[in-house]
């Protein structure tokens, strides 16, 4: 599928014209944003536009990682876009030329369509030239990045302020998850804002003195991004600890409800093994309160046991 946009020299927007069209002398400049194409559109990369062929074998190859490469005549841009579902990366492609802006994607661009969207709505902005519509597709795929990012922000400060009802075990896996996510999107965002610092630093870039203002502004939005993943990493490793002490808190408590447990029936263990053992010659075998004595006994232990904990402070850990 090709969209062809084109703005004449009497500043007239002309919407979805043929290929041809874009030849003639009135013709000012144009966009044309090829979007899954067939094998017959394919051929004007290299039949019309006579792209190089590493240009255009580059808009083929599975992501590749943002770059920007000069050829006689226009520069050409990989950049990565985010797909809001599923967070995978998808890779879109610009040629820049003096008159022309050429947009190339596999995929569905949601950027790319709300580009040509504000364009359609006002066609003031094609007078600023093809430049122009190279920063706004630039800004508008970084501009996406944003949502995602603060969706799972805003999804770590509700665990962290524990407003979940459920278990801390489904919380840190979701974490865990939440983490993943993070890696990929900084796996997107630092060589996009690798790619605008060397934009910004290229000297001999005709319009850079014009368009520098722009780009800095995306640079700058990439550099918030950037220092967003950073904080949200730390903060689902700071969640991760806590999950670890509290765990091994928890486990400690087990621990020492079991060890309280064992060392109580320790000496009750003892008692037991004394009068079991059946031997003829123990008077208190044959003592008429014998039973209710050992009985007793078993119990002052229990509870003198208990009061000698309590005052070393072993029960505060349950607190």
């Amino acid at each position: 599928m090709i969209n062809i946009t084109a703005i004449t020299t009497q500043h007239q927007l002309l919407k979805n014209i043929p290929i041809e069209r874009v030849e003639q002398p009135d013709i000012a400049w144009y966009w044309v944003d090829f979007f899954g194409p067939e094998e017959t559109e394919t051929a004007l990369l290299r039949d019309f536009f006579h792209f190089h062929p590493l240009a255009i074998e580059d808009c083929f190859q599975h992501m590749q990682r943002p770059k920007l490469d000069h050829y006689d005549g226009y520069r050409f841009y990989v950049l990565h876009a985010l797909n809001q579902d599923t967070l995978e990366t998808e890779e879109v492609d610009i040629f820049h030329g003096e008159n022309y802006v050429v947009t190339f994607h596999l995929h569905e661009s949601h950027g790319i369509a709300k580009v040509r969207e504000r364009v359609y709505a006002s066609p003031d902005i094609l007078k600023k030239g093809p430049g122009h519509i190279s920063y706004m597709v630039i800004d508008q795929l970084v501009d996406e990045y944003f949502p995602v990012l603060y969706k799972i922000e805003d999804r770590l400060n509700e665990i962290e302020d524990s407003r979940s009802h459920k278990t801390y075990g489904t919380l840190m896996s979701e974490v865990f998850d939440l983490r993943t996510d993070l890696l990929h999107l900084r796996r997107t965002i630092i060589p996009m804002r690798d790619l605008l610092y060397r934009i910004l630093s290229l000297d001999h870039v005709k319009d850079q003195r014009e368009t520098k203002a722009y780009f800095s502004d995306i640079y700058d939005h990439l550099l918030k991004l950037s220092e967003l993943v950073e904080s949200n990493r730390d903060m689902t490793s700071d969640l991760r600890d806590s999950y670890v002490t509290m765990n091994s808190n928890r486990m400690n408590a087990i621990m020492m409800t079991l060890t309280i447990v064992s060392t109580i029936f320790i000496p009750l263990t003892f008692i037991a093994g004394v009068y079991g053992m059946n031997f003829d010659n123990m008077p208190e075998l044959h003592w008429k309160y014998g039973y209710v004595g050992v009985l007793g006994v078993m119990g002052a232990v229990v509870v003198g046991m208990m009061i000698w904990f309590i005052h070393k402070g072993w029960f505060k850990i349950f607190k």
